[in-house]
């Protein structure tokens, strides 16, 4: 970079402008690239007036920026301290930017129904068609599951997905079994049933067509309005009780749901698809989930009123939960996003957590405990009960399950 010497700095000051002791300043001449300099200006600005700036510009020094009263009128106005300009480098904006492209691998599973015995949920079987989620989710607790695969729990996870190819033929088989017993089956516990590849794929359409043949019990937990695509299934199973559907509903904000849920649906769509829902006859549930406490929390009341407007009868949450890689994948989100309240958010975290970002003891994961927990749980149960939420909470049947033909008994019949 090239710089005024002292001595063309000397011939452009007027004698007497720099006091002794104080450091030349040296500018960039036309065409560099902006000097940041520490010197102080004000003790030669103050004293020269406009003569200055005059002899800089005459040196080659560029154009100085007056700031601060009277700026724009006084020639003798204080000065920034650093030069500015605009550089072009040659990237373009950034609405030029690709898409972020998605790696989509097929997984041949050998089972599809996930048996768990955890006290905390009200299932003990689960499906997941797909692993890794597009939606994007900075809170996701599932990320950790691409770790274990020696992927990224960050842009892995939303990008380098797997497809469970043939999870209906695997469920049908396993429904099927001589000692199978129906209970309900989860699915989008884990990632989302219904983000985007759905749409190609398919896999969530055939697997319910499979539970609707047989009279399946299943619950059905999205942040997506793909869901309504399955209206025609979903209506006749809710008709016979089999079915429930809860729409994840982080918050109202669309900036927030923007930021925070990149590629799921916009809040008043997932309002809608409750809306939708409900009118066809499907049980629709809201989840507040997860609560972020001093982000979202001072929603969960307008939350359930919109929802319960929109038609859903049952409600619950969850307060956000940070186990693993999660917390560093999240951190770095808050910091981005919202960094003078990453601090705040996270001290409420780990009060919530027995000071620690997670703490998995059955009882407190999906609830934390400590003040901030118990008052939040509170503020749920009374807007809950005031707004109607619960009241009658629907058991899925599984006296109609009719258990599909395995192959040999199939070729029996013929």
């Amino acid at each position: 970079m090239l710089r005024l010497d002292p001595q063309s700095l000397r011939d452009a000051v007027p004698a007497g402008s720099l006091k002794a002791g104080r450091p030349a300043v040296a500018y960039p001449l036309p065409g560099a690239l902006p000097l940041r300099s520490k010197a102080p200006l004000r003790d030669v600005g103050s004293h020269t007036g406009g003569r200055f700036a005059d002899k800089l510009r005459e040196a080659g020094a560029p154009d100085l920026v007056m700031k601060g009263r009277g700026a724009a009128s006084n020639e003798s106005g204080r000065f920034e301290r650093e030069a500015r300009e605009a550089v072009d480098d040659g990237w373009g904006a950034l609405e030029q930017l690709p898409a972020l492209k998605t790696e989509v691998t097929i997984e041949r599973a050998r089972s599809i129904i996930t048996r768990n015995d955890s006290p905390d949920i009200s299932f003990d079987r689960s499906i997941n068609p797909y692993r890794g989620c597009e939606h994007g989710c900075s809170y996701c607790f599932a990320r950790p599951t691409h770790a274990y695969m020696g992927l990224s729990p960050g842009l892995d996870f939303e990008s380098r997905l797997f497809v469970k190819e043939g999870a209906a033929a695997l469920l049908e088989r396993e429904l099927s079994a001589p000692g199978y017993q129906p209970k309900t089956i989860a699915i989008g516990t884990n990632t989302d049933p219904y983000q985007p590849i759905e749409k190609q794929y398919r896999v969530m359409r055939s697997v319910l067509d499979v539970l609707a043949r047989a009279n399946h019990p299943v619950g059905i937990v999205t942040k997506s309005a793909l869901v309504t695509r399955d209206i025609d299934l979903l209506a006749p199973m809710a008709a016979k009780g089999l079915v429930k559907v809860a729409l994840s509903v982080t918050t109202l904000d669309p900036v927030l749901a923007r930021r925070m849920e990149p590629r799921a649906a916009h809040p008043e769509k997932r309002l809608d698809t409750i809306r939708q829902l409900a009118e066809a006859g499907i049980p629709a549930t809201v989840m507040v989930a997860p609560v972020i406490p001093a982000l979202n929390e001072c929603e969960v009341e307008a939350i359930l009123t919109r929802a319960y407007a929109a038609g859903a009868r049952e409600a619950g949450y969850i307060m956000l939960r940070l186990p693993l890689e999660v917390e560093d994948v999240f951190g770095q989100w808050l910091l981005t996003h919202y960094p003078d309240r990453y601090r705040h958010v996270m001290t409420l975290v780990r009060a919530m957590r027995g000071g620690k970002s997670y703490d998995p003891t059955f009882g407190k994961r999906m609830t934390g405990a400590g003040p901030f927990a118990w008052m939040l749980g509170r503020r749920f149960e009374i807007a809950a009960n005031r707004l109607g939420f619960n009241r009658n909470r629907l058991k899925l049947q599984t006296g109609l399950f009719e258990r599909p033909a395995r192959e040999g008994e199939q070729l029996k019949l013929l």
